[in-house]
């Protein structure tokens, strides 16, 4: 039997990783993605039964089609892409800077809707394919923090919801929303450790979450078009900022 492989963009570090060992383990052929984490997965590859790296800069859309295309041609069984890679940046709701905008759009939102359009068009599977696109739970529970950054994860999810539109049988698009989870931008742990409690449930979701989660998509019978918060329901809340700078006001408070 030919071994059901899924692409995990950003697959060598923090939910990429885990998502990386969580589908290795459930018996995947795994193919990590990197940028400039060449070494890191390269030894995260090594220590899995079966997975192989790809390394490519998804600010060049070109260059991230192209990945696609190879892998389409390569790969026997390709189940699943799941778009996790992105960039968080900080740029201001009353001053957008453009440069800032442009590498958040392009990364987090016009690459991974090519590759998915470029995936369904070319990928080979006997399983029906998935795409899981990543988005933010504070897409429910907005705040004007991270606007450019915001601003790309809400296309990427629009994107999502036209592809399912079109993908509804055999072949399924979804998002995944995760919530604070890693420490991110410029928090140290022990900012991390007390912010990412800021939710319903009071406790700090981890990351082996989103691989159960994803797993679960990629496995699963959920109809195309849907999505999941895995944030301990931080999107039900209506935070004004973002966790990072409510805990540094609560904290100098």
């Amino acid at each position: 039997m030919t071994t059901r492989s899924v692409l995990i963009t950003g697959g060598a570090k923090r939910l990429g990783k885990a998502m990386t060992e969580r589908f290795a383990e459930a018996g995947w052929h795994v193919i990590i993605h990197c940028n400039s984490s060449r070494d890191a997965a390269d030894e995260l590859a090594a220590e899995l039964p079966s997975a192989e790296v790809v390394q490519c800069d998804l600010s060049d859309p070109d260059a991230a089609v192209a990945m696609i295309h190879d892998l389409a041609a390569s790969q026997a069984d390709w189940r699943c892409l799941i778009n996790n890679a992105s960039i968080f940046k900080a740029d201001e709701v009353t001053g957008l800077d453009p440069a800032t905008n442009h590498r958040n759009m392009i990364v987090n939102a016009v690459s991974p809707a090519l590759m998915a359009q470029a995936y369904l068009a070319n990928a080979r599977s006997t399983g029906g394919r998935r795409v899981i696109q990543f988005t933010d739970q504070k897409l429910e529970n907005l705040n004007p923090d991270f606007f450019s950054y915001t601003m790309s994860k809400a296309a990427t999810d629009v994107a999502a919801k036209m592809l399912a539109m079109v993908y509804a049988g055999e072949d399924r698009v979804y998002t995944l929303a995760p919530g604070a989870i890693l420490p991110s931008h410029d928090q140290s742990q022990a900012e991390a450790e007390r912010s990412h409690t800021l939710n319903l449930l009071e406790r700090r979701t981890d990351a082996s979450e989103i691989a159960d989660a994803a797993l679960f998509l990629a496995e699963g019978p959920l109809a195309s078009g849907q999505s999941i918060f895995v944030d301990s329901g931080q999107h039900l809340l209506n935070q004004d900022r973002d966790v990072i700078y409510l805990e540094r006001e609560g904290a100098s408070q």
